[in-house]
């Protein structure tokens, strides 16, 4: 059984949140926050985000399915898993298969929840929930939504894994659900 961690570092008080801007895929949040033994409160900026999900889809001959995109960030193409955001009135597992369908047109055999990794708790209020489809096969074309631009690659788990290793696959979500599925693998070996 698994050994659970005892945190005891204490929450900060929340003195003040304010909205500062909206976008369609998050708010820009001023907190002041009050550290636990001190007088002055501290301001921080958190970017309030739904929850994202992402998926390790895998073929019944192992191939991995990955999305090819632009990603303006860092103004370059990233090779991915499938993923994003759980829309308003959905839970994880629904946005998974969702956005598994819309950006390869695979659906899974089955699916199941392998992690979960918060995004970035520094500046991000959100999760990622992190999902393993297996026995995935195409079953209609992509149907992808406003600016997605999607490249469907089918690499196998090797490959995949030596693409991780080398950097080429980069996007700390995708590698946190690495991380998840190799410990899925041991532990279920």
């Amino acid at each position: 059984m698994p050994q659970q961690f005892q945190f005891s570092k204490p929450l900060w008080k929340v003195l003040k949140d304010t909205k500062v801007y909206e976008t369609p895929i998050f708010t820009l949040h001023r907190v002041h926050l009050l550290p636990d033994k001190k007088d002055e409160e501290v301001p921080f900026y958190v970017l309030n985000a739904p929850e994202w999900i992402n998926v390790i889809a895998l073929t019944p001959d192992n191939e991995v399915v990955l999305v090819e995109q632009y990603r303006a960030g860092i103004h370059e193409s990233s090779l991915e898993i499938p993923g994003g955001m759980v829309d308003e009135g959905e839970n994880p597992l629904e946005a998974a298969k969702r956005e598994l369908l819309e950006e390869t047109g695979y659906v899974a055999g089955s699916i199941k929840k392998i992690g979960k990794t918060s995004s970035n708790p520094a500046i991000l209020s959100n999760y990622t929930h992190l999902f393993l489809a297996e026995n995935c096969e195409k079953i209609q074309d992509q149907q992808t939504d406003g600016n997605e631009d999607i490249k469907v690659h089918m690499i196998p788990m090797e490959e995949f894994l030596n693409l991780v290793k080398n950097g080429t696959v980069h996007h700390s979500i995708v590698l946190a659900a690495v991380a998840h599925y190799l410990l899925y693998l041991s532990e279920n070996a």
